[in-house]
């Protein structure tokens, strides 16, 4: 048998099937899906109607931890769900724990971990790694190679450029201190990190803010700001046209 689909899965009208797709116990699939070939499909996920899945992507993964984590799994996780609309590229996991929101894009290659929600119609970049405990928002753009630490935040219509990396660790591994002081990054609504820059871990870019190219990012931006540089300065105010409130 080519597929294996658990009697306790329930497949919508109109499903298609790659071939060895594995659907697992209590997995409900919607109307109208496209799953391509190698799927897995874990235990309990839910995928909404008119969602496409490429192939050799994994939904519903379980973590895994390693004995010095910092993380500790005290409880089980939901399972991962999918809304209505969504395109899920080839090579991709997704971890329960999980909800993406209606029409969102998750391009070839990118991992979306557990305890995080995505908003509706927003694109998670080519390889692009969303880690735990993360929240990101609707109509946002995290383009390709974008690493969004653990602990993170990014709101409504924020666009993150190819490469930009975000940290939460300012012990960057050393000592058991570090484990108070954990903190991702926070992206308020509309605003912008330019490719390659780097935000330090606890720091906030106000609403519109603009983190130019290649900056380090060392303390909070100010709200519709652009800053540049290593340490990034802040260099002018966003043009009132370019606000987004204006667009």
């Amino acid at each position: 048998m080519e597929n294996y689909i658990s009697e306790k899965a329930a497949l919508g009208n109109n499903v298609s099937l790659g071939r060895f797709v594995v659907i697992e116990d209590d997995v409900v699939i919607g109307d109208n899906c496209i799953i391509g070939h190698n799927v897995v499909i874990h235990k309990g996920t839910k995928i909404s109607n008119n969602v496409r899945i490429d192939s050799n992507t994994v939904v519903g993964k379980q973590p895994m931890r390693s004995v010095n984590s910092i993380f500790k799994d005290e409880k089980e996780f939901s399972p991962a769900i999918i809304s209505e609309g969504c395109l899920i590229g080839a090579g991709v996991i997704v971890y329960c724990g999980c909800e993406i929101g209606e029409k969102t894009l998750v391009a070839d290659l990118a991992t979306i971990r557990e305890n995080v929600t995505i908003g509706s119609k927003t694109i998670i970049g080519r390889g692009t790694a969303v880690e735990n405990f993360c929240k990101v928002g609707s109509n946002c753009k995290l383009e390709t190679n974008v690493y969004l630490t653990a602990y993170s935040e990014v709101e409504d219509n924020v666009f993150i450029a190819p490469g930009v990396v975000t940290s939460n660790d300012n012990f960057a591994a050393r000592s058991k201190e570090r484990y108070k002081h954990f903190k991702g990054v926070t992206v308020k609504k509309g605003g912008r990190i330019g490719a390659q820059a780097t935000i330090l871990p606890g720091k906030v870019i106000n609403e519109d803010g603009f983190v130019a190219a290649g900056s380090i990012v060392t303390k909070d931006v100010e709200k519709e700001a652009i800053v540049a540089g290593n340490p990034a300065k802040e260099l002018r105010k966003v043009p009132e046209d370019q606000l987004l409130k204006n667009q």
